[in-house]
Formats: C-alpha cells, sequence, structure tokens
C-alpha cells in the first residue's frame, strides 16, 4: 500500500499541524518501531530532522538524513527507511505548485534554468544557521497550536527566502523558476518516472497537475494511447527488463512493476510475451 502522505497528516488529528490553501507544516515523531514504507505526495515537500536518522529513496538515489539535515523532494513517490537507534522526530513543509509560483512572481525572481527533466526529485538543502533558526521557530509555534493565517505564510515564504538566497541551494532556486514557466506539470517527465507504482489513475492525474478528464485527454494524445493500455505497457517493459537483468523473483518484479497479483501479471505477460515470466527468464537471463 502507498500512503497519500499529505492527506494522511492534513486528515490525522494526532499530529500538530498548520493548514493553509497551498501549505502544510506538520510535526511528525515517528516510534522507533516504525517499519519503513512507501509514500506519494503530490505537494513537494520540504522536511527537516530534529532528531533521528532516515533514509528517503528516489528511483534513482537514495539520501540518507539525520539531525540538523534537511531536503527538498518534490511532488513524486518514494520509499523511506528508518535507523531504529533513536525515535524519529522532523518537521514537514508541504507546498504544491501555486504556492511556489506566486512566490516567485511576487518578487521578480529569476534564473537560468535548465529542462525539467534534468532536475533532481530530491534536493539536499544546506541549511546554514539563519534557515536552522527559522525552523526551530516555526517548531515553536506548532507547540502553541492556533497561529494566525497570515503569520503563517509570512513564516513560509521567510523559509523559501532563507533556501533560494543561500548560493548553495542554486540548483533549488532554478527548480523553482522552471515551475513558473513551465506552467502544468511535465506530463512525460512525471509519468516516466511514476508508472511503476500501484497508484490510481486520480493520483496520476494529481502528480501531473490536471483533473482526471484533462490527464486522460493530454495522455492518450502524447503517446497515443489510452492511460490504460500505456501504463500497461510500460509496466510490462520495466517487469521484462528486470526479468533478464535482475535476480529478483517471480513475484518481486510483479509488485515492483506495480502489478497487484502475480497470476494477473503472468497472464498479461503471456499474451505480450508469448511465455510466462518464468520461461521467459529462463530462455533470455543475461548471465
Amino acid at each position: 500500500m502507498i500512503v497519500d502522505v499529505y492527506e494522511y497528516f492534513k486528515q490525522h488529528p494526532k499530529y500538530n499541524k498548520l493548514v493553509g490553501d497551498d501549505y502544510l507544516f506538520v510535526e511528525y515523531k515517528c516510534p522507533i518501531n516504525v517499519e519503513e514504507y512507501q509514500l506519494w505526495t503530490d505537494s513537494h515537500l520540504i522536511t527537516y530532522v530534529i532528531n533521528g536518522k532516515k533514509d528517503w529513496i528516489s528511483s534513482d538515489k537514495t539520501y540518507e538524513i539525520k539531525g540538523g539535515d534537511a531536503l527538498f523532494v518534490r511532488k513524486g513517490v518514494y520509499s523511506t527507511r528508518q535507523y531504529f537507534e533513536v525515535d524519529y522526530c522532523v518537521i514537514l513543509f508541504f507546498i504544491n505548485d501555486d504556492f511556489i509560483k506566486n512566490f516567485i512572481n511576487e518578487n521578480n525572481l529569476t534564473s537560468t534554468t535548465k529542462n525539467l527533466q534534468e532536475h533532481d526529485q530530491i534536493f539536499e538543502i544546506d541549511v546554514n544557521d539563519s534557515l536552522d533558526t527559522l525552523i526551530h521557530s516555526v517548531f515553536n509555534y506548532l507547540k502553541q497550536g492556533e497561529v494566525p493565517k497570515s503569520l503563517v505564510e509570512i513564516k513560509f515564504k521567510e523559509l523559501l527566502f532563507n533556501i533560494i538566497l543561500n548560493p548553495r541551494n542554486n540548483k533549488i532556486k532554478q527548480y523553482f523558476t522552471s515551475l513558473n514557466k513551465t506552467g502544468k506539470a511535465n506530463l512525460e517527465y512525471t509519468m516516466l518516472k511514476n508508472f511503476q507504482y500501484d497508484l490510481k489513475m486520480e493520483d496520476f492525474a494529481k502528480l501531473c497537475g490536471r483533473s482526471l478528464s484533462t490527464f486522460k485527454r493530454d495522455l492518450k494524445n502524447y503517446f497515443n494511447e489510452t492511460p490504460g493500455n500505456w501504463l500497461k505497457n510500460k509496466r510490462l517493459d520495466f517487469a521484462k527488463s528486470l526479468l533478464t537483468n535482475s535476480n529478483l523473483s517471480i513475484s518481486e518484479i510483479c509488485y515492483e512493476s506495480g502489478f497487484k497479483n502475480t497470476s494477473h501479471f503472468n497472464t498479461i505477460f503471456k499474451e505480450k510475451y508469448l511465455l510466462p515470466p518464468k520461461q521467459y527468464r529462463l530462455l533470455h537471463k543475461k548471465t
């Protein structure tokens, strides 16, 4: 199961949080015995570790963060892995594209940007003294409970300023300004990064910044396939690659490719490649 982490924290009464239209602050304390899990979010996320240690795992890289470290995590699907020596406490800052775009426009911020495809999924944030002080002040606000919405927005914008005015965080600034130029989320990039995850069609639409009907229309126009067929074929191609290039079991490959059960996976794999996965591997496995 993949957890919609934004909705989980927004709806759960247990956590200290401040909620706005385009943002969410959360204090999250994770006990030692919590296992690793997979999550997705259609909002971007800044995570700052108060204490403890955890890995954030994207499709192409693993980031280890400990007390005093921070990451900017783009919307998408991720896995996390906790280290069990100590409880994990973190402040999470969720922001959507509109908040970032308005921030960029209000302050006339510009930067030399690259194509969206060249940006990382996760950015390591250089935490200087001023950013560290600001985050701990927000931590204190969370403990107070009800805080005026205007003050929360000021703190959020101050947080973004602290990040992008630090030259060591220039890649994040470039990403922010690229959002202001690209309009809707890049459909091809988002789908190629996330097709192998077992998300609902509505969730894929959210990740792409579109309504469900617009998402289906845009994807069909771009890839010349219905969303259902495109996802099925991409997942089968991915599964075929895992069969020939990895030592994962058939059931592991099934779930890693986004399929829900092995019997269905075996059936549709044979329909496309004329052999069930196990026999295909025996014939094509690379030594």
